[in-house]
């Protein structure tokens, strides 16, 4: 199925996980993938996978929390190949603090990572994205949609990211551009690998996160980012979609 052929999908947090994920998706399905992430290596480890599978791919390192260099990376990616027709917005950080101890500067590296960021891009898409009738898929979270114990500021930062997509859905539908979010939970991303717990974090509430399936791998969030993206999705707008296993049901 090559439902991208001749059409620039911009992934970013193309490094690892749900992002790199994506972007072997949408390669394989025919599409330029313009990749980004903070992570050289990691990104391009995911470009020549790409390339190595007869796709096409651009790296760009960025920092998606400075509103310069998500400036840069657009113009470089227009600059590379002329149009844009997707953005899929995958970078975050995650991090738990019981929430009378979490700190500001926590808090606010959460909000302009996962929050301010995934505006700055969106933002800085939007004009292209009309000229091609294009879409955004945007990574919120369960989080977004039920308490995360210790996870305060995640779960602020994508309940921000789901309020704006629907925004960004109203106001853009006329203009032809479609926004989603897609809200994975349980899903093995390694965004927890070595990741510090409070002292007073509480485990007997874990299965409120956890999936009635298990955790599953990245690339059956790929699949529905794929689908949101193409055709397929055209009456698709203002839509958060769990990936979640029932952990949500």
């Amino acid at each position: 199925m090559q439902r991208f052929t001749d059409k620039v999908i911009m992934v970013t947090g193309a490094g690892s996980g749900i992002g790199k994920a994506g972007a072997l998706r949408l390669a394989a399905e025919g599409g330029s993938v313009f990749c980004v992430d903070l992570n050289q290596q990691a990104l391009e480890a995911t470009v020549a996978a790409i390339v190595e599978a007869g796709g096409e791919a651009t790296a760009q390192v960025c920092d998606v929390s400075d509103e310069a260099s998500v400036q840069a990376t657009v113009k470089a990616c227009i600059d590379r190949y002329g149009s844009l027709y997707a953005l899929v917005n995958m970078a975050g950080i995650l991090r738990f603090d019981d929430t009378g101890e979490l700190q500001t500067a926590d808090w606010q590296k959460i909000i302009n990572i996962n929050l301010t960021g995934t505006m700055f891009l969106c933002r800085a898409v939007l004009p292209h994205l009309v000229a091609t009738q294009g879409s955004i898929v945007n990574a919120a979270s369960t989080a977004a949609l039920s308490g995360l114990p210790c996870g305060l500021a995640y779960s602020a930062s994508k309940g921000g990211v789901l309020a704006m997509t629907r925004s960004i859905a109203v106001e853009y539908a006329k203009r032809g551009v479609r926004a989603n979010c897609v809200c994975p939970g349980d899903i093995n991303t390694g965004m927890t690998d070595g990741i510090h717990f409070p002292k007073t974090m509480d485990f007997d509430l874990m299965p409120r996160i956890m999936s009635l399936s298990g955790a599953k791998a990245p690339e059956v969030v790929a699949g529905v980012i794929a689908m949101l993206v193409s055709e397929d999705g055209v009456h698709i707008t203002g839509e958060d979609i769990r990936v979640d296993g029932g952990t949500l049901s």
